[in-house]
């Protein structure tokens, strides 16, 4: 199995699903971190945009050591993102390199236009991946399903479909997110706290020690047939 997790800026894709990642990557799976961004621009007191990049970069480059996963950071920049064709053909070309069976990404509501470009821009990706009318660097066609993860910026709408049991991965998770400076020294939101305890919030919901949750694309949790599914008649 190839899995790719997307996310707007480096952290996203960790806070979000990294347990998830870090389960599968540990059962022998590929797992992919895609950063469409660095997320500079909150960068910290006396350390320029420029250089937050780069610490962003070489904070996900440990993360993903942690957590036994791969990680790109593409160069657009943070809170700049836009839905147009050249980054969706980039997204699509990297999908036909990547292969993933399951795409996870943002959820389609959020407090921050860079999650929402993020969701409409692997939507669109999806499509043209998946159209052998495309021509993509010569890359065979390939079409990928995906869920949307869950982050405290995009919570409008998200109720969750899919409850993973993460109990068994979920302290190198946290121990993966300690290396993010934001993660521990933000002043605008607990970054760290909030992602433990809701960890252990989904956790009893799925009656587990801990849980992270995806959700289905809007209408793709639909099922049709002629009976109820596992019984047919």
């Amino acid at each position: 199995m190839n899995l790719v997790v997307v996310g707007a800026h480096c952290g996203d894709a960790e806070i979000q699903a990294g347990a998830i990642a870090h389960k599968y990557a540990k059962a022998g799976h590929n797992v992919t971190f895609l950063h469409l961004t660095a997320g500079e621009k909150g960068n910290p007191p006396n350390v320029s945009v420029e250089d937050y990049r780069v610490q962003k970069i070489r904070e996900s480059e440990k993360v993903a050591e942690i957590l036994g996963v791969k990680t790109i950071t593409l160069d657009y920049k943070d809170a700049e993102l836009t839905f147009n064709d050249e980054i969706i053909t980039h997204v699509a070309t990297l999908m036909r390199k990547l292969r993933p069976n399951v795409v996870i990404t943002h959820w389609e509501n959020s407090i921050h236009s860079d999650h929402i470009m993020t969701y409409r821009i692997v939507q669109a990706a999806q499509l043209k991946a998946g159209l052998p009318g495309f021509d993509l660097d010569g890359l065979p066609a390939h079409y990928y399903s995906f869920y949307h993860s869950e982050n405290w910026e995009d919570m409008e709408g998200y109720d969750p479909d899919l409850f993973i049991d993460v109990s068994d991965e979920f302290d190198t998770y946290l121990e993966a997110l300690s290396h993010y400076w934001f993660i521990m020294n933000s002043t605008s939101f607990r970054y760290y706290d909030y992602y433990k305890a809701l960890g252990t919030v989904r956790g009893c919901v799925n009656r587990t020690k801990y849980a992270q949750t995806l959700k289905f694309p809007r209408g793709t949790n639909v099922r049709k047939g002629g009976a109820l599914p596992g019984y047919e008649l």
